[in-house]
């Protein structure tokens, strides 16, 4: 079943360009049926599958997370002789990034239906590797797998953004995949190490993550690991100072673009500091935690002042998720019950507030022809609905209680607090810039004179679907986010105890237990 949830996008992805050159909108169909398709498993795994359901033993699980914490597992052979192996694994936590990318997968093929005219055959291919690419990197249990389908992701959306994004795509698209690649190879060569130290302490050749924890090694040693990475991940979080490709490539990429990269890629970054930085690396991690949390509220506030700078909507929403992704580099350094369950339910919401926010951006800029915020002003009046909508999302992106964001922020500040109160002090006041970008641009495109007479349409019944769905997920998680943190919980207290024998900064309980 997990091999399927990898090979159905993939293979949807192929037959999908080749049936375009056939019949026009084939494509689209093939696509929507695929990311159903993979949204429908989904849902049924983590029906049957339940944080309290009887899950098999892992053969050779590390003493650092439990063999019941993984649901589902497979392992075959691939490269015997260097320990590789096709081994992916599901937990509480890797389930809800993949129902997250099942549930996006639908919608950024729903939000492209009538924007991308061009070579749709091959844009709905590319949509559809990339997410095969994201739900190997929330699978994959072995490094050398898990790298591998680290860059599978970067080929598709360098392509989604140099092909159909806008302006300058080609500087944009490149620089993505510069930063990307370079941080990535970082990360090779730190796997590579830890392979080769696990082999010179036990004479056994393995990419295995569930035997590499605890790996036997020098404090410089793993610090050296640890940056390796942790720079992979920051890139891709991001965090500050190497978030600078991300307002480039969300300016310019299409609408299905930018919302897989906040939804889904940024949250890859933040999945490979929880699964591997601080489990594999825990002394280091506990070196590192300061200068960690340092960059969290450094992201925290410097993406919300930069982001009430810009004119551009598009680049303004990218600059909150530089503020947003600091809570969750907070989180996971926290490392308490509290702070990580915060931090899964931040990427949950973050993602479906932001990517509304981008589909918002795209459809006004499909109407306008402009992202330019100087531009527009009094839209609520001309489309009401899209107004009433983009309310909802920026009063979610401003953290209001009763909106799936405040929850993860509330969480993580809590569990912020027990290890640095500064730390907790300064991320606050980045919610209050928060709340003036938010109501910044509500003013700004929905409200105040318009800067000439406006006449667009308001949103169609795809579009209020596809956005009602959204304001539908974030309330339902504002207002009774238990489901989501029963099902991580698990795999949250199966991660803890490897590093609390070293990381005294955790406490022990404090979560929410119902």
């Amino acid at each position: 079943m997990l091999t399927w949830l990898i090979l159905m996008p993939a293979l949807a992805g192929l037959l999908a360009w080749l049936a375009d050159r056939r019949a026009a909108g084939a494509a689209r169909w093939i696509a929507l049926g695929a990311t159903l398709g993979e949204f429908l498993i989904v849902v049924g795994l983590w029906a049957s599958q339940g944080p309290s359901a009887a899950a098999p033993a892992v053969a050779g699980a590390g003493e650092g997370v439990s063999a019941g914490a993984w649901l589902l597992t497979e392992r075959t052979a691939w490269i015997p002789s260097l320990g590789i192996s096709w081994f992916l694994a599901l937990d509480g936590l890797s389930l809800l990034m993949v129902a997250l990318t099942a549930f996006i997968g639908v919608l950024a093929v729903l939000i492209s239906w009538r924007e991308i005219q061009d070579r749709a055959g091959l844009f709905y291919a590319m949509v559809l590797w990339v997410l095969t690419g994201i739900y190997g990197v929330f699978l994959a249990l072995d490094l050398f797998l898990f790298y591998f389908f680290w860059e599978v992701m970067l080929v598709p959306m360098y392509f989604l953004i140099g092909i159909w994004g806008h302006g300058r795509r080609i500087y944009a698209a490149v620089k993505f995949f510069i930063f990307t690649l370079a941080s990535g190879l970082l990360m090779l060569l730190a796997i590579l190490g830890l392979h080769y130290a696990h082999f010179r302490a036990t004479g056994i050749h393995t990419f295995d993550y569930t035997q590499l924890l605890g790996t036997t090694m020098a404090p410089a040693t793993a610090m050296w690991l640890l940056l390796g990475f942790f720079a992979a991940f920051a890139v891709k979080l991001p965090a500050v100072p190497v978030h600078t490709w991300l307002p480039d490539a969300h300016s310019e990429a299409p609408t299905a673009g930018s919302v897989i990269l906040a939804a889904l890629l940024l949250k890859t970054g933040a999945y490979g500091l929880i699964r591997f930085v601080v489990p594999l690396f825990p002394e280091a991690a506990r070196a590192f935690t300061p200068v960690a949390m340092v960059l969290g509220v450094v992201g925290i506030v410097y993406g919300a002042v930069l982001a009430f700078a810009q004119t551009d909507f598009k680049r303004l929403v990218a600059y909150t998720s530089v503020s947003h992704m600091g809570f969750v580099l907070l989180g996971v350094f926290a490392w308490n019950e509290l702070a990580l369950q915060g931090t899964v339910l931040q990427m949950i919401c973050h993602g479906i507030s932001t990517g509304a926010l981008f589909m918002l951006a795209g459809m006004i800029y499909e109407r306008l022809h402009t992202r330019d915020m100087n531009a527009m002003g009094g839209l609520w009046k001309a489309a009401p609905r899209m107004g009433a909508l983009a309310m909802v999302f920026a009063m979610a992106s401003l953290g209001l209680p009763g909106l799936g964001n405040f929850v993860g922020e509330f969480l993580i500040l809590f569990g912020v607090y027990k290890v640095s109160v500064l730390a907790a002090i300064v991320a606050t006041i980045g919610i209050i810039f928060a709340t003036v970008y938010s109501l910044w641009i509500m003013q700004r495109v929905f409200h105040g004179p318009q800067a000439e007479a406006l006449r667009l349409p308001d949103l169609t019944r795809r579009e209020t679907l596809v956005l009602g769905v959204l304001v539908v997920a974030i309330v339902w998680l504002g207002l009774y986010p238990r489901p989501v943190i029963a099902t991580a919980r698990p795999a949250i207290q199966n991660l803890r105890p490897a590093v609390e024998q070293v990381l005294p900064l955790s406490t022990p309980g404090g979560g929410i237990h119902r």
